[in-house]
């Protein structure tokens, strides 16, 4: 069966149904189903209906749909904080990845037949090195630029601490090599590399104020052209300050004979995307700023991917800094005059170009679905769906998904020595928030062993809130509790309690309104009469990326055993 996709489809006819599915489960994706329950399934969508999911799919949220109608998209085309996108075309196959910062898995590879409908399909990077155990909120993996170069898949990124990583394999679906340090370093970040006509091969990167003691100019160095290291100095070729500071993000290209490096500048909330031409590989570049907000709703349009089609079209894809939502992901047309790219569209014809909403969509050989990245989990599989991350490497003992079939069961970790709250807690199973507004319901029974111990539903940031049911002397309690500024240390707010019967089959609701206002429900007698617990929480962003929303099991450092917490399901809609 198909991991968790979520699927939205047009309103079509019964062929057209039936050509979809078949390309749905052709997509690269292990399936045994038969063509007849294909047809069957195409028979029971007859009609022009717009059908919210596909009952042979395990994961039925569908809660943002890029497509305005067949031939128009609209922005965001993922309304979800996939940070600092890069996109590689190989054959009619595009490939994403982006920033994850500590989040683990790392590297998520997404997979799209038509630069709007996007689903993930592997992440390039299991686990990071062993000071990845505990949370490093805002570190670990910046800014990856995504490659194809004879015959493989290069990502290089960037770790502020560490230097430049690159990672590379034949199959993005498949295992990744594991990664290689391709230059020890502190402060070096946003690598992206050039290999060139001539078989030399060059890396672009930028710098980071708070470990280099500089920004806001670009470097270029040689590589070997096998990726793995360094083979000379890097050299200055543009320096911002003044008109570009905080240029950044670069990523590294050739056309007709010119060498390109495009690069956002300006910051992360409120920048701008600028382009550097030069006839050489360091310079002199020219710069031109190229895509802006102007008189749009969207702020800093900028830091993406250069791709150009076979029908001769040319995009850009990019990110908007929103708040509690992350950086969210755009398309934007893109075409060249007199040798520099214009993205959007330009009002004033001056060459800078501003984003668009609505487009028709790109000249592509192929009408896939529509698809977004997976969100619901009916926990069906023997491995957690593509969309779940943990805080920090994770470990076997957290969690089984074989020892009761159809049921996660989170295993109650202790709470890290010394914690006055949950932000350096590692264990949390996290996702990203996936749209404006949507609803996420599970369905928990908890068994706890150890007084305090506890599991829930929870929205993290640096500000968090959860619902959970807490194991006590007396028997157990429904609890809603918030942090504000969990990244200062300090202990949560006393929480709003609830007293149980028991701790079977509660269902945990967060309903987000737009606007990232939370307001957590409960139901305890498996109906779907919800009761309100606490005020209205409102979320906010992580360090370097958005809320997110989850489950976890706690229990106290200094209990001799823990418990554990069974989810039937994780629902979004």
């Amino acid at each position: 069966m198909i991991e968790n996709e979520s699927v939205l489809r047009r309103p079509q006819s019964k062929m057209n149904v039936s050509r979809n599915l078949s390309f749905l489960f052709s997509d690269g994706i292990d399936s045994q189903l038969p063509l007849a329950m294909m047809h069957r399934a195409a028979q029971c969508l007859a009609g022009s209906v717009l059908l919210l999911a596909l009952t042979v799919l395990p994961g039925q949220a569908q809660v943002w749909n890029p497509n305005v109608d067949e031939d128009t998209y609209k922005n965001p085309i993922i309304y979800a904080d996939y940070s600092d996108p890069d996109v590689v075309k190989v054959g009619d196959d595009f490939y994403m990845t982006s920033s994850s910062f500590n989040a683990l898995p790392a590297l998520p590879i997404l997979h799209s037949k038509d630069l709007v409908n996007w689903r993930l399909i592997n992440h390039a990077v299991p686990e990071l090195p062993d000071r990845f155990d505990v949370p490093q909120h805002g570190n670990g993996v910046w800014a990856p630029s995504f490659n194809y170069h004879d015959g493989e898949f290069y990502i290089f990124w960037g770790d502020p601490d560490a230097g430049i990583f690159m990672v590379k394999t034949d199959d993005p679906r498949g295992k990744w090599e594991d990664p290689v340090l391709v230059q020890e370093a502190k402060g070096w970040i946003d690598p992206a590399p050039l290999w060139d006509d001539d078989g030399n091969a060059y890396l672009v990167h930028a710098f980071a104020k708070s470990r280099a003691g500089i920004n806001s100019v670009l470097h270029v160095a040689p590589m070997d052209p096998d990726g793995t290291h360094l083979v000379g100095r890097s050299q200055k070729v543009y320096d911002g300050h003044g008109p570009h500071p905080t240029i950044e993000g670069p990523k590294f290209y050739k056309r007709n004979g010119d060498y390109y490096i495009f690069a956002p500048a300006g910051g992360v909330r409120d920048g701008w995307q600028t382009v550097l031409r030069a006839d050489s590989v360091y310079g002199d570049y020219e710069i031109r700023t190229v895509l802006e907000q102007g008189d749009t709703e969207i702020n800093g349009p900028h830091q993406g991917a250069w791709v150009h089609l076979d029908s001769g079209e040319d995009w850009f894809i990019h990110f908007q800094e929103h708040i509690a939502y992350g950086r969210i992901v755009h398309l934007q047309p893109m075409r060249w005059e007199n040798g520099w790219p214009v993205m959007g569209r330009d009002p004033n014809d001056d060459g800078t170009g501003i984003p668009v909403l609505e487009h028709e969509t790109p000249d592509v050989d192929a009408d896939p679905p529509t698809m977004v990245p997976q969100t619901s989990d009916e926990f069906e599989e023997a491995r957690l769906g593509l969309q779940w991350q943990w805080h920090g490497n994770n470990h076997p003992g957290w969690y089984s998904l074989t020892d009761r079939v159809g049921t996660l069961t989170l295993f109650s970790q202790p709470m890290p020595e010394g914690a006055e709250n949950m932000w350096p807690v590692p264990n949390l199973l996290l996702q990203k928030f996936p749209a404006p507004a949507f609803t996420a319901t599970t369905k928990m029974s908890f068994n706890g062993r150890a007084s305090g111990e506890k599991a829930g539903l929870i929205v993290m940031g640096e500000d968090y809130a959860h619902v959970s049911v807490r194991h006590t002397a007396d028997g157990y309690e429904l609890i809603h509790t918030r942090k504000m500024d969990a990244h200062e240390g300090g202990p949560p707010q006393e929480p709003v309690t609830v007293p149980l019967d028991n701790a079977q089959d509660v269902r945990l609701q967060a309903r987000v309104q737009d606007g990232a206002e939370v307001q957590f429900v409960y139901s305890l007698d498996g109906g779907d009469a919800f009761e309100t617990i606490g005020e209205p929480f409102q979320a906010v962003q992580g360090q370097w990326i958005g809320a997110k929303v989850g489950v976890y099991a706690l229990t106290p450092d200094d209990a001799s055993e823990g418990g554990y917490a069974d989810f039937e399901f994780f629902n979004v809609q």
